[in-house]
């Protein structure tokens, strides 16, 4: 104890004299070498001559790599979905792009006289039933 608490002049706390300073320092940034990255499992989901419903996810993908046909829905992220429920038919179709526009022609542009093909996913809808009897005519 200090003579200070005796005369009552100036109060110290007791936790002053005893200051403790970190036992670890900072170790500055590491690399993160081994780290484990989900992969995102994109491609194909369904594949030619399937029977989907209405909103089924048909092919993921980061590029433009699958198209979209008839009865297909193309999404913000590039995901291909049925619109429909039927059957999927993915079909390698002529592709004629329009040349005056820059993003082909940075993608395309050694290939202006060659025959470009792209693959389409179309779904074709069920058939629908003939039940129904005429009854009248207007």
């Amino acid at each position: 104890m200090s003579i200070y608490w005796l005369l009552n002049k100036k109060p110290v706390t007791v936790f002053a004299d005893f200051i403790r300073n970190a036992s670890k320092k900072t170790g500055g940034s590491t690399k993160n070498t081994n780290c484990k990255v989900r992969p995102k499992h994109r491609g194909w989901k369904v594949q030619d001559g399937h029977i989907v419903p209405a909103g089924k996810i048909l092919a993921t993908q980061r590029t433009t790599r699958f198209h979209p046909g008839l009865n297909v829905g193309f999404g913000r992220n590039g995901t291909l979905f049925a619109m429909e429920a039927g059957k999927v038919i993915v079909t390698c179709e002529k592709f004629d792009p329009n040349w005056d526009h820059t993003w082909v022609q940075r993608n395309y542009g050694g290939r202006t006289n060659q025959n470009i093909f792209k693959k389409y996913y179309n779904v074709i809808p069920e058939p629908q039933h003939n039940r129904f009897k005429l009854i009248d005519e207007i």
